[in-house]
């Protein structure tokens, strides 16, 4: 199989029969200009559909109906925008769907929506294709042992977007290969929620998925074994999910056979240290190979600051909430009732050409990878100079998105132009979808809920760790003149980060100490910090939430984005013109509403979430 760095080009135009949208539409007719399936009954041919398969992982492709910036997997529309990590951006009129999402206005008409919906489900036509296809070769080009690997791959990657959906909408349709048109069982319906069904497909893919793979962006069993603990935790069933999680943490290795391991933070983010051991499973992008940028990471092409990077479009800026989460106390912890009291020194209102000085309070390190924010280096791209980066500090704030941008010293070999319009925006910063930490952070949880206290501190402290190493912190530059020329050792700025339950703190801070409650709340504090701004702090809310069995009380979701909104708002110097009349309404706003266009093809068997 070619590698699996690049979506190959041959095989979208080969296969428009997969990427069909609707869901009716992609089941009732072959398109025009593909292939029969007798041409493909081969391994060539199964190896092109199954690259087909995997291409769609990052929610894009060159054709695609929509803007990949709705349907990209980083999901940082609907999952951070959508939360407390951050600002739409821009202006407020820009966008306005994506403005509606951010203000809890979204329906069923909104225009990203049915994009998002018609991409996974266009995905998952593509593994159903593959599976379909494996019993018609009958030309000994495929061993059974190599059949029932590329079954449990198929079986992988329909789980996984069979779970994007889930995510989004809860009550989705779950599609198998014996779907289709001439069976004349297309039109599913979405009776509730498909998880136990995602759970059998991703068990197969563990059960007969190889240890190591021969390309970096295939699935291994580890990560099948990782996305079904992913499953348990949006379950509740933390008994299920403890033995999973223990032994990826004890034997995982990912694709590359590289043992599971939390290196340096920032390098989860930097395209030219990507697919490293944290990698658990990292969706591939690449730039420069012929695809006019369609195979960068285009669904974040609109996230880079209005000056500096790209210099275009000034969306996806990072909330003053989200800022304040990093703050610490005199032990180095977060301040876990208190971080909102006040805000973080910043320059909102300050223009570039007037002085300003970043605070010098205690922050966890985690912050400067996360936030760009005036007076602190900005990668090797210089001093983050404030409102002169900014689109539209008035109404977006002063900070600006990092994690989605490469350094000014590789911008050569990892950006590209998208489509021939967003210079320097397609970037080969491929997608973190499960990082070890996020094992770490789940089986924390999972001990907080039915196990030992004291173990999940450790899991959390080992997380704290990395961010408490100072080699692993933001540091000043040789030569501020030069900011290509290297760093020094000395820390960007004051950077003070504790663990749990250390000896001599003051108060004592252990999960023992503190109680279930407490450490309830620390776990789910950390994955705030170590997962901000990439795209999963609304699922995560979601899953917490007692209204789908979690382990918070009835309405927490709507509690703490209410909470959020209130504070924003009353920011000062900031308009927040799409927040003021914003509220989220429990028992609706936890999930996205299904398109109506989806509805409507299927005559009324797809039904609408509550309260839409």
């Amino acid at each position: 199989m070619k590698s699996l760095h690049i979506k190959l080009i041959f095989v979208l135009g080969l296969l428009m029969l997969a990427s069909s949208f609707a869901c009716k539409k992609w089941l009732d007719k072959a398109p025009p200009n593909s292939l029969a399936t007798e041409d493909l009954a081969n391994k060539a041919g199964v190896d092109g559909l199954l690259i087909g398969a995997y291409s769609l992982l990052d929610g894009t492709w060159a054709g695609q109906a929509g803007s990949t910036w709705a349907t990209g997997t980083d999901n940082w529309i609907y999952g951070s925008v959508a939360a407390d990590d951050a600002h739409k951006g821009s202006t407020p009129g820009d966008q306005p769907d994506a403005a509606a999402i951010e203000s809890y206005t979204t329906t069923a008409t909104n225009g990203y929506l049915d994009p998002k919906w018609a991409m996974n489900f266009g995905a998952i036509q593509r593994t159903n294709d593959v599976l379909r296809e494996l019993p018609l070769v009958k030309d000994g080009s495929i061993s059974t042992a190599y059949a029932l690997e590329v079954t449990a791959e198929c079986r992988f990657l329909r789980g996984f977007y069979e779970s994007e959906l889930s995510k989004l909408w809860r009550n989705v349709p779950y599609i198998d290969e014996t779907v289709n048109y001439a069976n004349g069982n297309y039109n599913v319906g979405n009776p509730g929620p498909v998880w136990d069904k995602i759970e059998a497909d991703l068990i197969f893919a563990m059960t007969n998925l190889p240890v190591t793979q021969p390309q970096v962006g295939r699935a291994n069993k580890y990560a099948a074994e990782a996305f079904l603990a992913k499953a348990y935790m949006y379950e509740h069933k933390y008994a299920q999910a403890k033995p999973l999680l223990e032994d990826l943490i004890a034997n995982g290795v990912n694709s590359s056979g590289a043992k599971y391991a939390l290196g340096s933070y920032g390098d989860n983010f930097n395209p030219s240290t990507k697919n490293g051991a944290e990698g658990v499973f990292v969706i591939q992008t690449s730039v420069h190979d012929g695809s006019n940028g369609a195979n960068g990471n285009s669904g974040d092409i609109l996230n880079f600051s209005s000056g500096g990077p790209a210099n275009c479009c000034g969306f996806f800026q990072p909330s003053f909430s989200f800022v304040n989460a990093f703050k610490t106390d005199a032990n180095g912890l977060p301040l876990l009732d208190t971080y909102n009291d006040s805000d973080l020194k910043n320059d909102q209102n300050i223009t570039s050409d007037q002085p300003f000085t970043p605070t010098t309070a205690n922050i966890d390190s985690r912050l400067d990878w996360s936030v760009g924010r005036r007076g602190i280096p900005y990668l090797d791209w210089g001093i983050m100079p404030g409102q002169a980066w900014c689109r539209d500090q008035a109404d977006g704030g002063p900070y600006a998105p990092i994690k989605s941008v490469y350094y000014k010293a590789a911008q050569a070999t990892t950006s590209d132009t998208f489509a021939g319009w967003a210079a320097n925006q397609s970037t080969a910063n491929s997608y973190n979808a499960i990082r070890f930490a996020d094992v770490l952070l789940w089986a924390a949880e999972v001990e907080v809920e039915i196990g030992s206290l004291q173990k999940a501190e450790d899991y959390v402290n080992r997380v704290r760790a990395r961010a408490a190493l100072p080699a692993n912190w933001v540091k000043t530059y040789k030569d501020p003149a030069n900011s290509t020329g290297g760093f020094t050792n000395t820390p960007a700025a004051h950077y003070v980060v504790g663990l749990y339950g250390a000896a001599g703190s003051n108060p004592p801070s252990g999960f023992a100490v503190g109680g279930q409650a407490y450490a309830r709340k620390a776990v789910q504090f950390e994955r705030r910090l170590e997962f901000g701004q990439e795209g999963h702090r609304f699922f995560d809310l979601q899953r917490w939430d007692g209204l789908y069995g979690g382990p918070m009380p009835k309405g927490f979701m709507a509690d703490a984005l209410n909470s959020y909104l209130a504070h924003e708002i009353a920011v000062p110097n900031f308009p927040a013109l799409l927040l003021k009349s914003a509220h989220f309404t429990a028992g609706k706003n936890e999930l996205y509403p299904i398109p109506q266009s989806q509805i409507d093809y299927t005559h009324g068997t797809v039904k609408q979430n509550p309260n839409y």
